[in-house]
């Protein structure tokens, strides 16, 4: 297997990496890093048009998340496909994230915090369990999931690993320069903002993003939750 990227982006939906991480992403990929993308689900239930089919959502969300990605200097879009809202901590979805992480060999995985309480969308917090789960022990053991060894998919030791969306955080990035590529690419996702002012959405996530940097020497920030992996 000859695939690499440096960092995995694991998103439960199109759009979630682009909100809660675009201007890092762009950051990165302007310094020369390779990023994939791995889309969980479909999101074939985000809408609140009831003329949309389900199968037309998402086809449609998928051109949107690739536009998306194309802005932002992704290398290369994965979709898994699973049903919106459906998403389960299951063997078959843990071993298909330790199939690409064995894959793609990433330094570092970015994906949305599992621990968020209260008000928060399922299918975040399953993917980041899962992620987590994947990155360790999973994907780092031979025995896990034998049978990958015979495609050629060693164990690999993910580093760390950004959850966005969590409720505290320990990691800014800063975003100052790439805050308008991360407007730019979210403007892709129409089937979710275009019942928005373009000028509302800038206005509040650059707001978010001042408060977010108060404490710092710039301007604009993302937040995570940053894990080292310690094998």
């Amino acid at each position: 297997m000859t695939a690499t990227a440096d960092v995995l982006v694991i998103t439960p939906h199109p759009d979630d990496a682009e909100f809660e991480a675009g201007g890092t992403i762009a950051e990165m990929t302007n310094a020369g890093r390779q990023i994939v993308y791995v889309v969980c689900t479909n999101g074939d239930k985000g809408t609140s048009d009831r003329n949309l089919k389900p199968e037309d959502l998402a086809a449609l969300r998928e051109k949107e998340q690739q536009a998306a990605a194309r802005i932002l200097g992704v290398k290369e879009t994965i979709f898994l496909r699973y049903p919106d809202q459906e998403l389960e901590d299951t063997r078959e979805f843990r071993k298909e994230i330790v199939r690409l992480i064995r894959l793609y060999k990433p330094e570092l995985m970015m994906t949305a915090d599992p621990y968020r309480r209260y008000i928060y969308h399922r299918d975040h917090r399953i993917t980041g369990q899962v992620c987590l789960d994947a990155a360790y022990p999973y994907a780092r053991d031979h025995l896990a999931f034998s049978d990958l060894l015979a495609e050629d998919l060693q164990p690999h030791k993910v580093k760390e690993i950004l959850f966005w969306g969590a409720e505290t955080n320990n990691h800014l990035s800063n975003i100052t320069d790439s805050f308008y590529k991360k407007i730019e690419a979210l403007q892709c996702h129409e089937s979710q903002l275009g019942m928005y002012p373009a000028e509302h959405l800038e206005e509040w996530l650059k707001e978010r993003a001042r408060q977010l940097a108060a404490k710092e020497n710039y301007e604009l920030a993302e937040a995570f939750y940053r894990v080292i992996i310690g094998h």
